[in-house]
Protein backbone atom coordinates (compact mmCIF):
# COMPACT_ATOMS: atom_id res chain seq x y z
CA UNK A 1 0.00 0.00 0.00
CA UNK A 2 1.50 3.16 -1.00
CA UNK A 3 1.54 6.48 1.59
CA UNK A 4 -1.06 8.59 -0.95
CA UNK A 5 -3.66 5.23 -0.40
CA UNK A 6 -2.79 5.10 3.20
CA UNK A 7 -3.65 9.02 3.22
CA UNK A 8 -6.84 8.05 1.69
CA UNK A 9 -7.76 5.50 3.57
CA UNK A 10 -7.31 7.40 7.11
CA UNK A 11 -9.11 10.88 5.79
CA UNK A 12 -12.32 11.11 7.21
CA UNK A 13 -15.27 10.70 5.18
CA UNK A 14 -16.51 14.10 2.80
CA UNK A 15 -18.19 16.54 5.22
CA UNK A 16 -17.54 14.94 8.35
CA UNK A 17 -15.11 17.56 9.80
CA UNK A 18 -17.58 20.49 9.22
CA UNK A 19 -20.45 17.62 11.37
CA UNK A 20 -21.95 18.68 14.46
CA UNK A 21 -25.54 19.21 16.67
CA UNK A 22 -25.70 22.78 15.38
CA UNK A 23 -24.90 21.80 11.49
CA UNK A 24 -27.16 19.36 11.59
CA UNK A 25 -29.93 20.90 13.30
CA UNK A 26 -29.50 24.28 10.69
CA UNK A 27 -29.79 21.58 8.12
CA UNK A 28 -32.98 19.57 9.50
CA UNK A 29 -34.79 23.24 9.41
CA UNK A 30 -33.85 23.27 6.22
CA UNK A 31 -35.68 20.77 5.34
CA UNK A 32 -38.46 21.42 7.69
CA UNK A 33 -39.09 24.88 5.76
CA UNK A 34 -38.43 23.47 2.22
CA UNK A 35 -41.15 20.90 2.62
CA UNK A 36 -42.55 20.41 6.00
CA UNK A 37 -42.13 17.51 8.89
CA UNK A 38 -42.90 14.87 6.81
CA UNK A 39 -39.74 14.88 4.89
CA UNK A 40 -37.52 15.42 7.32
CA UNK A 41 -35.24 11.79 7.49
CA UNK A 42 -32.00 11.16 8.27
CA UNK A 43 -31.25 10.94 3.96
CA UNK A 44 -32.84 14.42 3.50
CA UNK A 45 -30.85 15.78 6.31
CA UNK A 46 -27.45 14.01 4.99
CA UNK A 47 -28.34 15.46 1.72
CA UNK A 48 -27.90 18.98 2.86
CA UNK A 49 -24.89 18.58 4.58
CA UNK A 50 -23.14 16.05 1.61
CA UNK A 51 -22.91 14.05 4.09
CA UNK A 52 -23.35 10.05 4.50
CA UNK A 53 -26.47 9.49 6.72
CA UNK A 54 -24.87 7.02 8.78
CA UNK A 55 -22.88 9.26 10.24
CA UNK A 56 -25.46 11.10 11.35
CA UNK A 57 -25.68 8.97 13.60
CA UNK A 58 -23.11 9.78 15.64
CA UNK A 59 -24.70 13.14 16.52
CA UNK A 60 -28.84 12.13 16.90
CA UNK A 61 -30.37 9.35 17.74
CA UNK A 62 -32.55 8.97 14.17
CA UNK A 63 -35.40 10.64 12.61
CA UNK A 64 -36.63 11.44 16.54
CA UNK A 65 -33.46 12.45 17.45
CA UNK A 66 -33.63 15.49 14.97
CA UNK A 67 -37.00 16.56 15.57
CA UNK A 68 -35.95 16.54 18.83
CA UNK A 69 -33.06 18.84 18.36
CA UNK A 70 -34.92 21.32 16.65
CA UNK A 71 -37.59 21.08 18.84
CA UNK A 72 -34.85 21.77 21.73
CA UNK A 73 -33.64 24.59 19.74
CA UNK A 74 -36.29 26.41 19.48
CA UNK A 75 -37.06 26.55 22.89
CA UNK A 76 -33.41 27.21 23.84
CA UNK A 77 -33.42 30.35 21.80
CA UNK A 78 -36.57 32.20 23.26
CA UNK A 79 -35.11 35.32 24.82
CA UNK A 80 -36.93 35.21 27.60
CA UNK A 81 -37.92 38.66 29.31
CA UNK A 82 -37.83 40.09 32.64
CA UNK A 83 -40.67 39.47 35.24
CA UNK A 84 -42.58 42.63 36.42
CA UNK A 85 -44.59 40.76 38.66
CA UNK A 86 -47.63 41.44 36.56
CA UNK A 87 -48.78 38.28 35.22
CA UNK A 88 -50.66 39.24 32.28
CA UNK A 89 -47.79 41.27 31.57
CA UNK A 90 -45.27 38.52 31.51
CA UNK A 91 -47.33 35.80 30.39
CA UNK A 92 -48.33 38.26 27.24
CA UNK A 93 -43.97 38.83 26.91
CA UNK A 94 -43.26 35.23 26.97
CA UNK A 95 -45.69 34.76 24.32
CA UNK A 96 -44.50 37.24 22.13
CA UNK A 97 -41.15 36.42 22.64
CA UNK A 98 -41.73 32.58 21.47
CA UNK A 99 -43.62 33.95 18.39
CA UNK A 100 -40.45 36.19 17.33
CA UNK A 101 -38.16 33.15 17.70
CA UNK A 102 -40.59 30.42 15.93
CA UNK A 103 -41.47 33.01 12.93
CA UNK A 104 -38.10 31.98 11.14
CA UNK A 105 -39.22 28.71 11.65
CA UNK A 106 -43.19 28.48 11.11
CA UNK A 107 -43.50 25.06 9.83
CA UNK A 108 -41.37 23.27 12.90
CA UNK A 109 -43.30 25.21 15.82
CA UNK A 110 -45.81 21.89 16.35
CA UNK A 111 -42.77 19.69 17.46
CA UNK A 112 -42.76 21.87 20.96
CA UNK A 113 -46.35 20.11 21.09
CA UNK A 114 -45.22 16.68 20.04
CA UNK A 115 -41.86 16.51 21.85
CA UNK A 116 -41.18 15.32 25.37
CA UNK A 117 -37.71 16.99 26.30
CA UNK A 118 -35.91 17.16 29.28
CA UNK A 119 -33.04 19.37 28.64
CA UNK A 120 -32.54 22.65 30.49
CA UNK A 121 -32.64 24.86 27.51
CA UNK A 122 -36.32 22.87 25.90
CA UNK A 123 -37.43 23.74 29.42
CA UNK A 124 -36.54 26.72 30.52
CA UNK A 125 -39.90 28.39 28.65
CA UNK A 126 -42.16 26.31 30.67
CA UNK A 127 -40.03 26.76 33.67
CA UNK A 128 -40.21 30.73 32.71
CA UNK A 129 -44.37 30.60 32.29
CA UNK A 130 -44.55 27.99 35.61
CA UNK A 131 -42.96 30.81 37.77
CA UNK A 132 -45.43 33.66 36.60
CA UNK A 133 -48.09 31.28 37.92
CA UNK A 134 -46.87 30.24 40.91
CA UNK A 135 -45.83 33.63 42.01
CA UNK A 136 -49.58 34.30 41.26
CA UNK A 137 -50.27 31.77 43.86
CA UNK A 138 -51.36 28.85 40.90
CA UNK A 139 -50.87 25.48 43.22
CA UNK A 140 -48.82 23.22 40.27
CA UNK A 141 -51.71 20.86 39.82
CA UNK A 142 -53.36 24.05 38.31
CA UNK A 143 -50.86 25.67 36.65
CA UNK A 144 -49.93 22.48 34.41
CA UNK A 145 -53.05 22.67 32.29
CA UNK A 146 -53.27 26.40 32.51
CA UNK A 147 -49.40 26.48 31.03
CA UNK A 148 -50.74 23.48 28.38
CA UNK A 149 -53.99 25.61 27.35
CA UNK A 150 -51.68 28.82 26.81
CA UNK A 151 -48.79 27.11 24.76
CA UNK A 152 -51.81 25.24 22.54
CA UNK A 153 -53.52 28.72 21.89
CA UNK A 154 -50.14 30.39 21.14
CA UNK A 155 -48.51 27.30 19.02
CA UNK A 156 -52.52 27.20 17.16
CA UNK A 157 -52.40 31.01 16.33
CA UNK A 158 -48.86 30.46 14.98
CA UNK A 159 -49.51 27.45 12.79
CA UNK A 160 -52.26 29.50 11.58
CA UNK A 161 -50.43 32.21 10.78
CA UNK A 162 -47.86 29.71 8.64
CA UNK A 163 -50.49 27.88 6.99
CA UNK A 164 -53.34 30.41 6.11
CA UNK A 165 -51.03 33.31 6.13
CA UNK A 166 -49.61 32.96 2.40
CA UNK A 167 -53.49 32.87 1.27
CA UNK A 168 -55.08 35.06 3.20
CA UNK A 169 -52.68 37.38 4.27
CA UNK A 170 -52.57 39.67 1.60
CA UNK A 171 -52.72 43.28 0.53
CA UNK A 172 -53.62 42.97 -2.90
CA UNK A 173 -56.88 45.21 -3.12
CA UNK A 174 -57.95 43.14 -6.60
CA UNK A 175 -57.30 39.85 -4.30
CA UNK A 176 -59.25 40.54 -1.23
CA UNK A 177 -62.06 42.40 -3.82
CA UNK A 178 -62.18 38.96 -5.09
CA UNK A 179 -62.16 36.43 -1.92
CA UNK A 180 -64.62 39.08 -0.48
CA UNK A 181 -67.00 38.86 -3.39
CA UNK A 182 -66.53 34.75 -3.44
CA UNK A 183 -67.54 34.81 0.23
CA UNK A 184 -70.80 37.15 -0.14
CA UNK A 185 -71.95 34.24 -2.50
CA UNK A 186 -71.92 31.94 -0.49
CA UNK A 187 -75.53 32.10 0.00
CA UNK A 188 -74.78 31.76 3.88
CA UNK A 189 -76.45 34.56 5.36
CA UNK A 190 -73.68 35.06 8.42
CA UNK A 191 -70.55 34.19 6.23
CA UNK A 192 -71.57 37.45 3.63
CA UNK A 193 -72.36 39.79 6.93
CA UNK A 194 -68.57 38.80 7.70
CA UNK A 195 -67.34 38.74 4.57
CA UNK A 196 -65.19 42.07 4.84
CA UNK A 197 -63.31 40.74 7.84
CA UNK A 198 -63.22 36.83 6.75
CA UNK A 199 -61.53 37.86 3.72
CA UNK A 200 -58.62 39.73 5.18
CA UNK A 201 -55.84 38.21 7.34
CA UNK A 202 -53.73 40.46 9.55
CA UNK A 203 -51.08 38.14 11.38
CA UNK A 204 -49.85 40.64 14.43
CA UNK A 205 -53.44 41.60 14.89
CA UNK A 206 -54.85 37.80 15.09
CA UNK A 207 -51.98 36.47 17.00
CA UNK A 208 -52.58 39.43 19.60
CA UNK A 209 -56.61 38.79 19.89
CA UNK A 210 -55.44 34.97 20.54
CA UNK A 211 -52.83 35.62 23.17
CA UNK A 212 -55.15 38.16 24.88
CA UNK A 213 -58.16 35.68 24.75
CA UNK A 214 -56.05 32.94 25.99
CA UNK A 215 -54.49 35.48 28.90
CA UNK A 216 -58.69 36.05 30.17
CA UNK A 217 -59.60 32.92 30.67
CA UNK A 218 -56.35 32.27 32.10
CA UNK A 219 -56.84 35.21 34.90
CA UNK A 220 -60.20 34.50 35.27
CA UNK A 221 -59.49 31.54 35.89
CA UNK A 222 -56.74 32.69 38.28
CA UNK A 223 -58.88 34.94 40.03
CA UNK A 224 -61.66 32.05 41.00
CA UNK A 225 -60.35 28.97 41.15
CA UNK A 226 -56.79 29.26 42.44
CA UNK A 227 -57.46 30.14 45.97
CA UNK A 228 -59.32 27.04 45.94
CA UNK A 229 -56.88 24.90 44.15
CA UNK A 230 -54.49 25.87 47.03
CA UNK A 231 -56.75 24.46 49.85
CA UNK A 232 -57.57 21.58 48.01
CA UNK A 233 -61.25 22.73 46.55
CA UNK A 234 -62.56 23.24 43.02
Amino acid sequence: MTATQEGRRGRPPKGASRLNRPAIVEATLKVIDADGIDAVSMRSVARVLGVDPKSLYNHVDGKDGLLDAVAEHILGSVPLPERTGDVRADLRAIAHAFRRCTLAHPQAASLVLTRQLASFEALAPVEAVLAVLRSAGCPPGEAVPLLRALVAAVIGALLREAQAGPTYGTTDPAALAQRRADLERSGLPHVTEAAADLSRFDSDAEFAYTVELALDALTTRLSIGGGAAETGGA
